[in-house]
């Protein structure tokens, strides 16, 4: 079932990868994952961000994830695919002979890594995306992994330009950022928030939702803090937000996903594995984690 890329607000999950023991996936620790995403109250799921370890899964591998995620679904809420890369004609590739058009609703494509291009050489990768993509296209801005920023100026040439980019995941930290995205978009332009820790601020100033590394462990409650933002209930999101904020930053504090593979171990929903260079999160923070979620029940 295809959704329209205009219901991809509120709460977006970057879903895990689960493996097994001895590190192949657990499709059944996926659909575990998905259903108590759903249930809880999420909008729609990310399939193959950069938390779900997309970098370390082969090309088979990562076209089992994203049939496996739909059959999963059953069209209940929309899916985007993670389709990003630091070579503009192999994303440009992927993207044409991706098999689940129909099903999916948008590609979420990372900036360019590690040759950290120019502001117009980022300009130039994501409209040759724009011009050759099936799918409409979120960007996504993500220093913090990438090792290059994308400016709000570039992101608005973007939005402007191109029609069939219809977003942008916002992962820089900046609160300048947020106010440049907002007061500048195109009327139907979705400004996502990639920062946890910020979303109900980053809300309250305009943003549209998040797609969220912590709202999978912490669903219900992290949902309803992001609806209670986006309908102007201040007084509750606060509440439900500082409830979140410790846990939220405890998941991030030896890298992602290793925080939120410990607490998904610990819900039961999967084995607290990942592949190398990722390891598990260390036993304090392990702990550390358990500490917080016991109390939150």
């Amino acid at each position: 079932m295809a959704f329209h890329p205009a219901q991809l607000k509120g709460t977006g999950i970057a879903l895990v990868t689960p493996f097994k023991n001895d590190k192949s996936i657990d499709f059944n620790a996926l659909g575990k994952i998905v259903n108590h995403c759903i249930d809880n109250g999420v909008n729609f799921l990310v399939v193959l961000g950069t938390t779900g370890e997309s970098p370390v899964l082969s090309a088979t591998e990562k076209e089992q994830v994203f049939k496996a995620v739909v059959d999963f679904n059953k069209g209940r809420v929309p899916l985007v695919a993670g389709m990003g890369g630091n070579a503009t004609a192999t994303v440009i590739e992927e993207m044409r002979h991706f098999p689940f058009r129909e099903e999916y609703a948008a590609f979420l494509s990372v900036t360019p890594y590690y040759n950290k291009p120019s502001q117009d050489g980022l300009l130039q990768h994501y409209s040759a995306l724009a011009s050759m993509s099936p799918l409409p296209i979120l960007l996504y801005n993500v220093p913090g992994r990438t090792g290059i920023t994308m400016q709000a100026a570039t992101t608005l040439k973007l939005a402007h330009q191109h029609k069939n980019i219809i977003g942008i995941k916002e992962a820089s930290g900046s609160m300048q950022a947020c106010y440049d995205l907002v007061s500048g978009k195109p009327e139907n332009f979705l400004v996502l928030s990639g920062d946890d820790d910020l979303v109900f601020p980053q809300i309250a100033c305009g943003m549209d939702g998040v797609i969220s590394v912590a709202a999978q462990c912490f669903t219900a409650d992290f949902c309803k803090m992001v609806q209670h933002s986006l309908s102007g209930d201040v007084k509750t999101a606060k509440a439900l937000h500082y409830q979140l904020i410790d846990g939220i930053q405890l998941l991030f504090k030896e890298g992602n996903p290793a925080g939120v593979k410990a607490a998904l171990h610990q819900l039961g929903l999967c084995e607290n594995e990942l592949r190398l260079p990722l390891i598990p999160a260390s036993t304090a923070l392990y702990n550390a984690i358990k500490d917080f979620t016991s109390k939150q029940k």
